[in-house]
């Protein structure tokens, strides 16, 4: 019984302790004289914020539409950059998606294939102030392949007429070689 009633009288002990810890006196009321003041900011109450937001450009059509071209799907592809121009509406959403819709018309194994049309189309595109835009990476990529196939273009334009001057003047000096030979041969004839 004696060690119940220590046990009784540790808890009791232990439970006054508790309860006194968990008084605690009231805060006495500072004077007024003691008051900490509040502190004011001098910023105008309205700064009239004239940050511009930077404006959120959803690619999921162009990305779409390059997953596509990347597959050989040039139908879906021309679709997708098709919508992405018609919901972006900007003049940048305009000229990637017109850069990659004349790429897909400069491919041969595409059933949209008109290199005349793509060079028209890139011609005019070019001339668009492109370069300020901020337009998608792989945009730039198929503006840099256009740029390439048509000075690819150019240059076999320009051996093509140079095979061609070169072609005229071989013929011009097998002739004169032929005229020369029966000159000769009968100059030979007469002689003997």
């Amino acid at each position: 019984m004696f060690s119940r009633s220590l046990s009784l009288t540790g808890i009791a002990s232990i439970l006054m302790i508790l309860q006194a810890c968990g008084q605690t006196p009231e805060k006495p009321a500072v004077p007024a004289s003691e008051q900490v003041p509040e502190i004011t900011l001098n910023l105008p109450a309205d700064a009239g914020c004239t940050c511009v937001e930077p404006v959120v450009r959803d690619y999921t059509f162009l990305d779409k539409g390059f997953a596509a071209l990347a597959d050989g799907d040039y139908e879906g592809a021309i679709e997708y950059f098709e919508r992405y121009r018609r919901l972006d509406s900007s003049a940048e959403a305009n000229w990637e998606a017109g850069i990659a819709v004349t790429f897909i018309k400069s491919l041969e194994e595409s059933p949209f294939f008109d290199p005349r049309g793509a060079r028209r189309s890139y011609r005019d595109l070019y001339t668009q102030n492109w370069q300020s835009m901020e337009v998608h990476q792989q945009t730039l990529l198929l503006q840099q392949a256009l740029e390439n196939f048509r000075l690819m273009h150019r240059r076999q334009v320009d051996v093509e007429r140079s095979n061609a001057v070169l072609k005229e003047d071989l013929e011009k000096r097998d002739e004169a070689i032929k005229r020369l030979r029966e000159l000769t041969l009968g100059q030979k004839g007469a002689a003997q």
